[in-house]
């Protein structure tokens, strides 16, 4: 298990590097990026809360506290902002989840990244609300994230099961649909607190919702 973790965690390093560094750029001077990251931040806040329509550019300049042709100096047009916020938080999302697997303590231990993953989810609510929710209305952007972001990690999350079949932890079944479930469950367990739970629940609660959807993973609902 030691041996898997270790090529898992390396795995998700390259998976973040090779993502993030997809279109080389000249290295930017520090305002330049400082200028850029406040632009992307006002545009998640103001996607997640207006939409990508209800949004011009005038009120993304505003929030970023920047000039509107400064927004163009550094993105063709707004979409393209679209598309960084939400490829990009993909990226970050989807990369601490592999980083969590290669951390967990044994196979079994699913349940304790679910309960993180609910917890820090919940806090990124403005990203995840641009990632699922903006994504379904732009083709061009479900259809990048779809090969740069989703297809890639299910690759990865596929080996891992793979490597728990081949140790005889996981029964023998389709290590590509174990990791597509897996993956559908991690977006389901994202808005558990929104839409499964109520907002003020307990961690005692949130405990129970992941250990939940794990043993439901795990072990099915037929009785054995």
């Amino acid at each position: 298990m030691k041996d898997s973790r270790s090529i898992l965690a390396t795995i998700a390093k390259y998976f973040y590097f090779f993502l993030t560094m997809r279109s080389f750029r000249t290295p930017a001077p520090p305002s330049e990026v400082e200028t850029r990251a406040r632009i992307l931040k006002a545009a998640q806040k103001l996607f997640a809360r207006r939409g990508y329509d209800g949004t011009t550019t005038k009120d993304l300049a505003q929030e970023a506290g920047v000039a509107e042709g400064t927004l163009f100096r550094h993105f063709e047009n707004k979409k393209a902002i679209l598309v960084e916020v939400a490829t990009q938080g993909w990226v970050e999302i989807l990369t601490d989840l592999l980083t969590e697997l290669s951390e967990m303590g044994s196979y079994k231990a699913i349940a304790q990244v679910m309960r993180r993953r609910m917890l820090n989810l919940h806090q990124n609510a403005d990203l995840l609300r641009v990632c699922f929710i903006e994504a379904q209305f732009h083709a061009d952007l479900q259809a990048q994230i779809q090969t740069e972001v989703i297809v890639k990690m299910t690759d990865v999350a596929e080996a891992f099961f793979q490597t728990a079949m081949d140790q005889g932890i996981y029964r023998r079944t389709n290590p590509r649909i174990v990791a597509q479930v897996f993956l559908g469950m991690f977006a389901v367990s994202g808005f558990s607190r929104d839409t499964i739970m109520p907002e003020a629940s307990s961690p005692q609660a949130m405990l129970e919702m992941a250990e939940g959807i794990a043993d439901i993973f795990l072990n099915g609902v037929l009785v054995k």
